[in-house]
């Protein structure tokens, strides 16, 4: 074999060797590479349904039920109220207590009010005061990465929107609102590696889980649990 040739060849396999090499690593860091950036979405995906929660559990708070609309989760945050509650004292307080009990025992119709003003000059009482105060100064207060502009979308997704869904189920007799928000991977992993999302959606049908991430639920009570906890 002349030389130029056998030379050639031992560069042909060369390269063959290094195409194989990458190829095999390809094939190794391939599923890492989607289980981190699987991690890295959900934790986007997670925190935008644990946005959904608070807002539904706060809007419940106020209207009794939950809504399966997030345009209205949208306008409770921008537009609502709630009531905080402030307490002042102790129970604990024996003597705040007494000095409650005797001043409300004199003057049924004494005012928080006028208890606060007390309180203020120095007097130790014990009470509370409800206060309706606007949602968007009571909840996600210093958050600056929350949107409420985003609450309706799956991050990732193309402009996918969340599933939800609210309703009032009897358990054991007694109604019992219920609410659940879903982001199917199909979605939150969108350009992802197709078969190994076929793969993670094949792993929850296997520990009957759903296939993506999930708060609440309107099947059964769950304390408005999310899958990933």
């Amino acid at each position: 074999m002349k030389k130029p040739v056998k030379i050639l060849i031992e560069i042909l396999l060369a390269v063959l060797a290094v195409l194989l090499v990458w190829a095999l690593y390809a094939s190794i860091m391939e599923p890492v590479n989607f289980e981190k950036e699987q991690k890295s979405r959900e934790e986007v995906g997670i925190q935008r349904l644990k946005d959904i929660r608070t807002l539904e559990v706060a809007f419940k708070s106020v209207n009794g039920h939950f809504t399966a609309d997030i345009d209205s989760l949208k306008n409770f945050y921008n537009n609502g109220k709630m009531d905080v509650v402030m307490q002042i004292g102790s129970q604990d307080d024996s003597v705040a207590v007494a000095n409650t009990a005797e001043l409300r025992k004199k003057n049924k119709k004494i005012t928080n009010e006028e208890l606060l003003a007390l309180s203020r000059k120095g007097l130790p009482l014990v009470f509370s005061i409800t206060t309706p105060i606007a949602v968007k100064d009571t909840l996600f207060n210093g958050r600056e990465d929350f949107c409420v502009d985003s609450l309706s979308y799956i991050p990732f997704s193309g402009g996918k929107k969340v599933l939800t869904d609210a309703i009032v189920k009897k358990v054991s007799g007694v109604d019992v609102p219920l609410f659940e928000a879903k982001m199917p991977y199909d979605d939150l992993l969108k350009g992802m590696d197709r078969q190994l999302v076929v793969n993670l959606k094949d792993n929850c049908d296997k520990s009957n889980r759903y296939q993506g991430l999930q708060v609440g639920s309107v099947s059964a009570p769950n304390n408005n649990a999310g899958n990933w906890e």
